[in-house]
């Protein structure tokens, strides 16, 4: 249904800022897939190993691991298939709903995600964390706090 209201398009202002978080929400992408690609994982496996591992029993149910992981059902399905075949997570049928399926973060999971957690951490504070001041780092959470309250 077309919006009859007029369109309030950005300022100059608003328009560079704007285009300014699209391309650092790139680059900040690329810069943290590249230095987990050492260790055979992207960004999207990496969120799943940790997911995983904050869970009890390291195993959640798939539906909400993909909310967890901000990924749609159909590619966790595609990205934890490539990683069963690898080892790191075990999937089986849930034990309260015969027609759910749980993921389980294996022993080699968590090896991995030990072994590369101090190189993203360390990432993380190369791209993002060290290169802003503390003034801006926070003002930056409320932002971002403030926009999830409005999808929640």
């Amino acid at each position: 249904m077309p919006d009859s209201a007029p369109t309030q398009w950005l300022s100059t202002e608003q328009q560079e800022i704007w285009r300014a978080y699209l391309d650092a929400v790139a680059l900040i992408d690329r810069h943290l897939d590249e230095r987990l690609r050492p260790f055979g994982l992207d960004l999207g496996e990496y969120e799943i190993l940790v997911r995983l591992s904050e869970s009890e029993d390291r195993t959640m149910r798939m539906s909400d691991l993909a909310a967890a992981a901000r990924q749609s059902r159909s590619r966790l399905t595609h990205t934890v298939s490539r990683m069963e075949k690898k080892g790191l997570i075990e999937r089986a049928p849930c034990p309260e709903d015969r027609r759910g399926v749980t993921a389980t973060l294996t022993p080699e999971g968590m090896d991995l995600l030990v072994a590369a957690a101090p190189d993203h951490v360390a990432s993380v504070r190369e791209i993002l964390i060290d290169v802003v001041s503390p003034d801006d780092f926070a003002a930056l959470g409320r932002a971002m706090h403030a926009i999830n309250a409005v999808a929640h």
